[in-house]
């Protein structure tokens, strides 16, 4: 429920920059539906307002979308029994937030099937019910920013954080890792800043595991 409410809440910010991007609603659909990427949905809809070549859109969500790596080659190990097709579809529709909520799952035994996949498509399409309605509204709507709507998602990854944080040790990985993604922020890094902070955290995290292990 987290999850759909906090892509409504960012699929209705998506739906109002496309349509002001002169974007048809048809097209912000489809790329909340073939896409289906959400911060990735939203740097494009604004490099297409600033006129940049479809090249410039390509590479940068591609960079942007480079932690999807990441993501997928940590729950792998628990999709051992899957079909091809089965993880095609899964990987499809993995993002941040079903990533945090299936690795929960998925420690506790073996992943049902018929409840992951209920997640991950519930979860798109509330963000293309999202998009509808942030679409539908924006020619009324003149500015989003008064209504706060992109806090809803680091808001989201708040509350996932915290549900995931057993122990000590993930609470200095988390810390740490916040304070490096802020600190490479303000050093102008950019799109790399994520993958960056990830690889560093993950890499913390496991030199104070192996360390207390000892």
């Amino acid at each position: 429920m987290p999850i759909w409410l906090g892509y409504i809440s960012v699929g209705f910010a998506y739906g109002v920059l496309a349509q002001k991007a002169g974007l048809s609603m048809l097209t912000a659909i489809l790329m909340s539906v073939i896409v289906y990427a959400g911060s990735a949905q939203l740097i494009a809809v604004g490099l297409f307002a600033a006129g940049a070549s479809a090249a410039s859109i390509i590479l940068t969500t591609f960079v942007v979308n480079l932690r999807h790596l990441l993501m997928s080659a940590a729950v792998s190990p628990h999709l051992k029994e899957w079909t091809k097709p089965q993880l095609v579809a899964f990987a499809f529709e993995l993002t941040d937030e079903t990533f945090v909520l299936h690795s929960s799952r998925f420690v506790t035994g073996d992943p049902l099937k018929t409840e992951t996949f209920a997640i991950n498509i519930s979860s798109q399409c509330s963000w293309i019910l999202g998009t509808w309605l942030g679409f539908a509204v924006g020619q009324v709507i003149m500015d989003v920013r008064l209504f706060a709507l992109d806090y809803a998602l680091p808001a989201m990854f708040i509350a996932l954080l915290v549900l995931q944080i057993r122990d000590r040790v993930q609470v200095v990985v988390a810390i740490l890792s916040g304070l490096l993604a802020v600190g490479l922020v303000l050093l102008g890094v950019g799109q790399w800043t994520a993958i960056i902070a990830t690889i560093s955290g993950a890499t913390i995290g496991m030199v104070l595991e192996q360390w207390i292990k000892r």
